[in-house]
């Protein structure tokens, strides 16, 4: 996506974020606050779930951890749960949607303010969705309690558990394609598998924040303030756990790279090839459409492509291995595909770092992109000389007939196009 075309495309969620963050500030500004204690308290919940749940920056080039789709659960369910409220102990309330907004905004701006002195991402990206997210939430919700009408409803049936379930549903679906936007105008990567992955993530830790928002909102109703920190104490185990996760997940990674330089310090392979064919087969996967946990397996496989080269006795001229007989090069790729197999890998990584001397119809797609970028940065070298990128990318294109496929080598030059070493 073009530059132009991705900050228009930010700019269209940015402005009725902010329209509904100037119209409900002045609102509450102007009318006062309705409830300050309850206020105070939900604020206060929200700014310290911002707080708390950052963890560290994803490593470079590497996918988000389940934790990751939402960086402050916590923060999320008090602001749902707030937008929910429809009682505080037995008492209604009378907050109404602009206090409900600028409650939000004035915690998401505490929590923010960490976040901006890391030099963490684009912070107001999160900041625009939960204003949007939670002002489509307590409009759907805070009318029609306040009017009475879902008191009718609920004494008419059971439509009251319906409404709410449906309303979570609706608010997690527009938060997902929100940022699915968000991360497509800033990337550039395809809008589909992005908002694939959102939803994939959905009954995950999206369900948990749904159901503790509500949970929250109706303990609140009968037991008071007293409810907040009761019932998020389970949704704030599970989000240090979500981060223990994502820190032994990086660990993996950084094992798995260290692993993949040990043909580069034997000499087997050029010095960065391991690191930069499985960051060129990330950016292709994504181009391709693959999703977040098929893009991990190639991100692997691509590390691990080169590990069977230590078989040989000697290291062949810039670690290439096309030029060796086929029967050569398939004992290379199976004792790779053995040695991955022992590191605790998804079996998926073996079999393509196995299937690298296959015929690329016979593999499946994944192999087939660590095939493709693995020829082309050996093609692309430094001994290439200048324009050597430009070289490789038609020699590649050149033998789509027999050694690659067509589509992977022109997603190759895509990504190339938008920033890669071709341009």
């Amino acid at each position: 996506m073009p530059a132009t075309r991705g900050g228009a495309v930010i700019a269209a969620v940015y402005a009725p974020a902010g329209a509904l963050a100037c119209w409900s500030l002045g609102r509450t500004l102007w009318e006062g606050l309705a409830e300050p204690g309850i206020a105070l308290a939900f604020g206060v919940l929200i700014a310290v779930g911002e707080l708390v749940g950052w963890g560290p920056a994803p490593a470079a080039g590497g996918g988000r951890a389940p934790g990751e789709r939402e960086g402050a659960p916590l923060g999320a369910a008090g602001a749902l749960a707030y937008a929910l409220l429809g009682e505080a102990g037995g008492r209604p309330t009378t907050h109404g949607v602009p206090q409900t907004v600028a409650v939000v905004l004035a915690a998401g701006l505490v929590g923010l303010v960490p976040q901006i002195a890391r030099g963490r991402g684009p912070a107001l990206d999160h900041l625009a969705r939960r204003m949007l997210t939670i002002g489509f939430a307590a409009t759907c919700f805070q009318p029609l309690y306040n009017t009475g009408t879902l008191g009718t409803w609920v004494a008419s049936g059971p439509v009251y558990p319906l409404f709410m379930t449906g309303l979570m549903a609706l608010t997690a679906l527009c938060d997902a394609v929100l940022a699915a936007v968000l991360a497509r105008a800033r990337t550039g990567w395809p809008y589909g598998p992005l908002l694939r992955d959102e939803l994939r993530a959905l009954p995950g830790i999206g369900s948990a924040i749904c159901a503790t928002g509500v949970v929250i909102s109706l303990a609140t109703a009968v037991a008071g303030l007293w409810a907040l920190p009761v019932f998020c104490l389970p949704l704030l185990l599970t989000q240090f756990a979500y981060r223990r996760f994502a820190a032994v997940r990086t660990t993996y990674r950084q094992t798995m790279a260290s692993l993949a330089r040990s043909t580069e310090i034997a000499g087997y392979t050029p010095h960065g090839h391991a690191r930069r064919v499985a960051a060129l087969s990330r950016a292709v996967g994504r181009e391709l459409g693959l999703n977040e946990p098929d893009l991990d397996v190639l991100e692997y496989a691509a590390l691990m492509h080169d590990i069977g080269q230590l078989s040989l006795l000697d290291p062949v001229p810039d670690g290439a291995t096309s030029p060796l007989p086929p029967a050569e090069q398939r004992r290379i790729a199976l004792l790779g595909g053995a040695v991955v197999r022992q590191t605790g890998v998804p079996a998926e990584v073996a079999a393509i770092v196995e299937r690298q001397a296959d015929p690329y119809r016979d593999q499946p797609v994944t192999a087939r992109i660590v095939r493709t970028v693995n020829a082309y940065d050996d093609l692309s070298g430094e001994s290439a000389g200048p324009g050597g990128s430009l070289r490789a990318l038609e020699r590649l294109r050149l033998a789509t007939a027999q050694d690659h496929e067509p589509r992977v080598v022109e997603a190759l030059a895509r990504v190339l196009a938008c920033g890669g070493r071709a341009v």
